[in-house]
């Protein structure tokens, strides 16, 4: 049987050269498996680290708002399920939990838009939330980074009036071109410099696989006082402690 299946394989190769005149006894070769179904399977990369869970919905919200909200979480968990039933929706949540700047709802299965509208539409209705302060629902995202040059220390008019975390904060809340967009971190403002008189700002995003936000926001440019700032991609910035010249 062993001299057979030789002679065979022997055969399928001269075949193959005649078909093909020009292919190298490499090629050949290559070919000879595929059609045999013996070449080798494609390695997959497999993944060091898991990415968020899909079977959840984050809420981003005031550190206040999540404190009340997550008081009554056992009865904010049977009461979502009710609206969700209600409207003949395939999700359930299983339970509720918290970090410093979301509620996180852990579902049976991964919710679509409608599911997401009335989890929202439930939470603004909790007895003493502050509706200003909750964003909109979203499934997990990847984390994006971006950061703002070109913005002076002293951008007032006023030159020993400097540039205020709480100032850039009501800048980018105001501007059109930050319409949903959720940050994934506090705003982190440096000087180029200990010396320099120039800032940047860093700005962590959420946002898709296809980085549809990302791209939307990337070198473009808006006003800070009477100067103009550009958005351009940054690399990864892990959280630091601050330094003197952060705020």
């Amino acid at each position: 049987m062993q001299v057979s299946k030789q002679t065979n394989n022997t055969i399928e190769v001269i075949k193959i050269k005649d078909t093909f005149p020009a292919l190298n006894a490499q090629k050949i070769d290559q070919i000879h498996r595929i059609i045999n179904g013996s070449s080798k399977p494609k390695l997959r990369i497999q993944m060091t680290t898991k990415g968020p869970l899909r079977k959840q919905v984050i809420i981003p919200m005031s550190n206040d708002n999540i404190n009340k909200f997550m008081k009554d979480n056992s009865l904010h968990v049977a009461n979502t399920n009710q609206s969700l039933r209600n409207t003949k929706s395939e999700i359930l949540v299983d339970f509720i939990h918290s970090d410093i700047s979301s509620v996180t709802i852990v579902t049976n299965k991964v919710a679509v838009q409608s599911d997401l509208y009335i989890i929202e539409n439930y939470v603004k209705k909790v007895e003493d939330i502050n509706t200003v302060n909750v964003n909109i629902p979203q499934l997990p995202q990847s984390k994006f980074y971006l950061k703002i040059i070109d913005i002076p220390y002293f951008p007032h008019n006023s030159s020993n009036k400097y540039l205020t975390l709480s100032e850039v904060k009501s800048i980018i809340k105001q501007n059109q071109m930050f319409d949903n967009v959720v940050l994934t971190s506090k705003l982190r403002v440096i000087k180029v410099s200990p010396k320099s008189d120039i800032l940047i700002i860093w700005i962590d995003i959420w946002d898709v696989q296809s980085r549809s936000k990302t791209k939307s926001l990337i070198n473009r440019c808006f006003n800070v006082e009477r100067f103009i700032a550009t958005i351009q991609e940054a690399n990864m910035n892990p959280d630091i402690s601050q330094c003197k010249n952060c705020w």
